[in-house]
């Protein structure tokens, strides 16, 4: 039987516990920015919806074109130093934008400046976090090492969104996005004292960058299991983001009494991330895409609910799936691609993925409210049902995903 204390053994190394703690400490800062960010410039002299809308868009755009930049970056050079100087990048680029909310020198150009630098970071910072785990983990032990990195990063997503709030009310949004500022750059020292070998990762000779990311791509499109599910969470992710972002806050504001109970729903979802975490740290399938692909249909329980007309409770009850199912999703994943892809292409592949896995998130975003307005609010989040199940009922059809096997553990050697 699998070892539950022993696995926990893995806190115990210095190496992994100083990564943990540098991502639980940046996922803390990330989750502090959002809500600074947001009230820090709508609170801005003159500043209007379309101000923040700028802003955001300066962040979101360098993430998303830089990210398969980002993984040939991290393919290419230690991804120790790589992380560090994404987490600097953040740092820089959030103290920046505080700095311009107290001081009052605030032109949009600056703001949308400060912000672009930001999203070049977390370009950068993504796909290296993925290589460096099997660096810093024992092949043996990735599962848990994700399940993990997971349960701080969902932890900090809780505490951060509330703790944010809370610096917001108190001393402001340039005080608060100072605070995500300083997390940052702690995570970076922290990240700079893991004292990684230089041989504990292959190195690659110098090839053009367009040379690396054919190179990536192939090692991306060869494993049926990745594109497949990466095509499916395209879909997906733009049911999600369309039902996420306008649907339910839209259907709260309906029918179910406002902020409040969009709050719950939040809250159902972001315990069940948490619980789904510790789902992570026992479960050890068999075939650990195929459970993955799976634990997808679940997750259109709460546009279901929503869809139906269910009560508060159910409809928290199936936010709470969602965050379950999505993070044993996850740390399974992650833990198969860590496993699967040689470690000098992981950071290339991971960038593919990520990019295409969100490619259709702001489509969704755009068509969220025209579809509410022409079919209702109602059968639009049936229509993002409809989407989460199809898609995954398709990438289910696919024999990668439904074939893949995770490696047996060794077993012991029998004494004489």
């Amino acid at each position: 039987m699998h070892s539950f204390l022993g696995d926990l053994g893995l806190l115990r190394d210095r190496r992994f516990s100083l990564l943990l703690t540098a991502r639980t400490i940046s996922m803390l800062g990330s989750s502090f920015a959002p809500v600074a960010l947001a009230f820090g410039v709508l609170n801005l002299p003159g500043a209007t919806a379309t101000t923040l809308s700028v802003v955001l868009t300066a962040q979101s755009l360098p993430m998303i074109l830089f990210m398969l930049i980002g993984g040939v970056i991290a393919d290419r050079l230690p991804r120790q130093r790589v992380m560090m100087a994404g987490e600097f990048l953040l740092a820089t680029g959030y103290l920046g934008l505080a700095v311009m909310l107290l001081t009052g020198w605030t032109p949009l150009g600056a703001l949308a400046a400060a912000a672009a630098l930001a999203g070049v970071a977390s370009a950068v910072t993504y796909p290296a976090l993925t290589g460096i785990i099997p660096e810093v983990v024992p092949a043996d032990r990735l599962q848990t090492g994700n399940a993990l990195l997971g349960l701080g990063a969902n932890a900090s997503r809780v505490a951060g969104a509330v703790l944010g709030g809370a610096t917001v009310v108190l001393f402001g949004g340039g005080w608060a996005l100072a605070v995500s500022g300083a997390m940052f750059a702690v995570a970076g020292l922290l990240i700079a004292n893991l004292r990684l070998t230089p041989g504990e990762r292959a190195r690659q000779e110098a090839h053009s960058v367009l040379a690396d990311l054919r190179d990536g791509w192939r090692e991306f499109r060869s494993r049926q299991w990745i594109w497949v599910v990466v095509a499916q969470f395209s879909l997906l992710v733009m049911a999600v983001q369309a039902g996420h972002g306008v649907l339910g806050p839209l259907m709260a504001k309906e029918s179910l009494g406002g902020p409040a109970a969009w709050s719950a729903f939040l809250t159902g979802e972001a315990v069940g991330t948490i619980v789904g975490v510790l789902v992570s740290l026992r479960v050890r399938p068999r075939r650990p895409i195929l459970v993955a692909v799976l634990l997808c249909l679940p997750t259109a329980l709460p546009y279901v609910t929503l869809g139906v007309g269910a009560p508060l409770w159910a409809i928290v009850g199936a936010a709470f799936v969602l965050g379950v199912c999505f993070d044993v999703f996850g740390v399974l994943w992650q833990t198969t691609m860590q496993r699967e892809v040689p470690p000098e292409a992981l950071s290339r592949v991971s960038s593919y993925d990520v990019l295409g896995s969100l490619m259709f998130g702001p489509i969704g975003l755009l068509l969220a409210g025209p579809a509410a307005a022409v079919f209702g609010t109602q059968q639009a989040l049936l229509g993002c049902a409809a989407l989460v199940l199809l898609s995954t009922l398709a990438a289910l059809l696919s024999p990668g995903v439904r074939n893949l096997r995770a490696p047996q553990p060794a077993a012991p050697v029998a004494q004489a």
